[in-house]
């Protein structure tokens, strides 16, 4: 079964840092775009970040540039997402999504456009709160 696994959410204080990882079970993420999500309670869901599938080209939306960092490990067939100076208004369920194709060879995907988007996990949950 093809899927994206997430992991590393949970509970942390404004302020600090948290790194979230996103695992493709199955499949191969070294020819797939990812990219992390986030839904925070009540609001729709809105892209956060996005690399090339060759993991050289990255974006971030303006919430959290500066703050975020993603990148992609082949070899280890994950994509992480570096989070510090957290803020409350971080708090959402984060997910990670595969896009495939060789439009993303050397440039990020867009995140307003979740069509192109192969594959999704499940979420992970976190939580900035003191």
């Amino acid at each position: 079964q093809l899927q994206l696994v997430e992991s590393g959410g949970g509970l942390v204080q404004p302020g600090g840092s948290l790194r979230l990882s996103c695992t493709g079970s199955g499949f191969s993420l070294d020819h797939y775009a990812l990219a992390w999500f986030r839904q925070a309670p009540g609001k729709e869901r809105e892209g956060v970040s996005s690399i090339s599938s060759r993991g050289g080209s990255t974006h971030y939306e303006y919430s959290v540039k500066g703050r975020f960092t993603i990148s992609k490990e082949n070899a280890e067939n994950t994509v992480y997402l570096e989070m510090s100076s957290l803020e409350p208004e971080d708090t959402a369920v984060y997910y990670c999504a595969a896009a495939y194709g060789s439009n993303w060879y050397f440039q990020p995907p867009s995140v307003t456009d979740e069509s192109i988007y192969d594959y999704w996990g499940r979420g992970t949950q976190v939580t900035v709160s003191s």
